[in-house]
């Protein structure tokens, strides 16, 4: 890479050509604040927070996408420099709604960091200022334009990483604003209810729809078996709300935390990604040896299947029947379990933590009410967890780890790997290989790591009993899309596919916790969140879904073999196509 030199603050230093003097400043250890700057995502020079001044140039210029030159001249903390970053910090405030105390970003708002870093006075420039509704149409997201500083990168991420694109700038000068087309509610547009807007916006403007007040009145309440479980992602994020490093396991303070909460039992939602391997995998071997549509879709992630009902229902026939292990959980706890110990299902609170938003949609849906009751009750973030541990009290740091209860809080190292993109093709690869073969290959030859890594699409082939299997990987929506229209053009061939809606997978869902644009820029958060998981599945005895006792427990008590009719019954679902509106 050739390398150019120039001055920054009067220090001599190299950076890359083609460099930004925001990137070259970086590379030599010079913060310059930004707000409206994504690396590779929003780099658009909106905000003016990341002014530099430039010997020779009449104006500050944005950092962001001013390119750097050999021998060029930069000042980044010139009193014009910092004047004009608070007073620009100051505008923003004037149409920004200041209920900082009340606000579930507080303490995390890039905005009110940059105040703080800055030195801003709050009501320096007060003014006209617009008012709008909350829409809280959807049941998993808030939308608050009264909070939107205008820095379009929940824009950039709906459009980029999801190619959904539902939102954008609206109107023009003071009246510009963030929203849907015609502005209509959230709930009347196409949007697959992934959250990546609410990861990327530096504010409080993008938030879940919470339901940490609910799951308080249910623990409070002596009439209900209050059931809360865990899905893979969440233990190797969780740490990082309480000051532990990005990509820390933290499994066991977590179960201790949350058994300090009060529930019944605390279960791992890893049981029902095995669960769902066994049941998808059967579904998939049905499919090849029978001649069923091929390729096969996963059916994990509710962003994508709304997806696919939305902009690709002729695809609708791919998608795997099974529910998604959140669903697998809720309904095998309010049928099997709650048969097994003679508990009203009427009486159960399933309660899952999920990395996702778009789970709290996926409890709404038809064909989830295995029982007669809503297989799940609540969804909670990983993000929702921490401030209901925070607000009961409970010293995170301090505590002794803890074990999930049993019998549901058995799993293997094939249900640990489902939160990361990958990791279900690989799960469903161990098992599926051993069936079809009828050989154990015990712990040896199990990583199927071609399909493993953050690249946006990968590709493997497998001689599998015989058979050449054609595998594809795809996570954030963008890229599925690129892959269902080479699909939809006869392009490529596969026999079965892995589809996660969140670029990386659920260690960076919508419902994580919030990194920001400074992390985002220079830490490969999404990688150190994976290793975790994968150290996690290399360190387990059992690693492959078809191990797991208590899934061979179930079968052999309650569903007979997997796809039986009662495992349709109870453990899978159906699709229908939606209005692109």
């Amino acid at each position: 890479m050739q390398t150019i030199n120039l001055k920054i603050n009067g220090l001599a230093v190299t950076a890359q050509k083609g460099d930004t003097i925001l990137q070259a400043a970086q590379r030599n250890g010079i913060k310059i604040p930004t707000l409206c700057y994504l690396k590779e995502l929003n780099e658009i020079g909106a905000c003016r927070v990341c002014v530099v001044e430039v010997k020779g140039a009449r104006s500050l210029v944005a950092s962001c996408v001013y390119p750097a030159e050999e021998g060029m001249e930069v000042v980044t903390n010139s009193k014009r420099v910092l004047l004009s970053r608070k007073k620009t910090v100051e505008l923003i405030f004037s149409e920004h709604e200041k209920k900082c105390l009340s606000c579930s970003r507080s303490q995390k708002c890039e905005l009110q960091a940059l105040s703080v870093e800055l030195g801003c006075e709050e009501g320096k420039y007060e003014g006209a200022v617009n008012t709008y509704p909350l829409d809280l149409t959807t049941p998993y997201l808030v939308r608050d334009n009264n909070k939107c500083v205008l820095c379009r990168r929940c824009v950039a991420a709906c459009k980029s990483y999801q190619g959904v694109a539902v939102i954008g700038a609206n109107a023009r000068g003071f009246d510009t604003h963030v929203g849907t087309s015609f502005n209509k509610d959230l709930k009347d547009v196409p949007c697959v209810g992934c959250g990546q807007c609410i990861t990327v916006c530096p504010t409080g403007a993008l938030r879940e729809r919470e339901e940490i007040d609910d799951v308080i009145t249910a623990l409070n309440d002596p009439t209900k078996y209050v059931v809360m479980a865990t899905a893979p992602a969440v233990r190797v994020a969780i740490g990082e709300e309480f000051g532990f490093p990005i990509g820390t396991n933290q499994e066991g303070k977590m179960v201790a935390a949350m058994k300090m909460l009060g529930a019944k039992k605390i279960f791992d939602i890893d049981f029902s990604a095995d669960l769902t391997i066994l049941e998808e995998g059967t579904e998939f071997i049905n499919r090849v040896k029978n001649n069923g549509v091929l390729p096969m879709f996963t059916s994990c992630s509710p962003a994508w299947i709304k997806f696919v009902e939305h902009y690709y229902p002729e695809f609708i026939p791919n998608l795997s029947s099974c529910k998604s292990p959140q669903q697998m959980f809720g309904a095998v706890i309010k049928t099997w379990y709650a048969e097994k110990n003679g508990i009203d299902p009427k009486n159960i609170v399933m309660v899952s933590v999920m990395p996702c938003v778009a789970k709290k949609f996926e409890k709404t849906r038809d064909f989830q009410s295995a029982a007669g009751v809503p297989d799940i009750d609540h969804v909670i973030t990983t993000r929702e967890l921490a401030r209901l541990i925070t607000r009961q009290g409970i010293l995170f740091s301090d505590l002794t780890d803890a074990e999930f209860d049993n019998p549901l809080g058995e799993d293997t190292g094939a249900g640990v790997i489902f939160g990361v993109t990958g990791g279900v093709m690989e799960a469903a690869l161990r098992t599926v290989r051993e069936v079809l073969e009828n050989k154990d290959y015990g712990n040896d030859r199990i990583n199927f790591t071609e399909v493993r890594g953050l690249d946006g699409i990968k590709e493997a082939t497998y001689d599998i009993a015989g058979i050449e299997v054609k595998v594809a990987v795809a996570s954030g929506l963008a890229n599925a899309r690129a892959l269902l229209d080479a699909i939809k053009a006869g392009k490529v061939f596969y026999h079965f596919v892995e589809i996660m809606s969140c670029p990386g997978g659920c260690i960076n869902g919508g419902g994580q916790p919030i990194k920001t644009a400074h992390i985002r820029n220079n830490v490969n958060f999404r990688d150190l969140r994976a290793k975790a998981l994968y150290d996690a599945d290399e360190a387990m005895t059992l690693r492959k879904s078809h191990q797991n006792p208590v899934v061979k427990q179930l079968y052999a008590e309650y569903f007979g073999s997997p796809n039986s009719h009662k495992a349709h019954d109870v453990l899978h679902t159906k699709y229908a196509p939606r209005p692109k509106f």
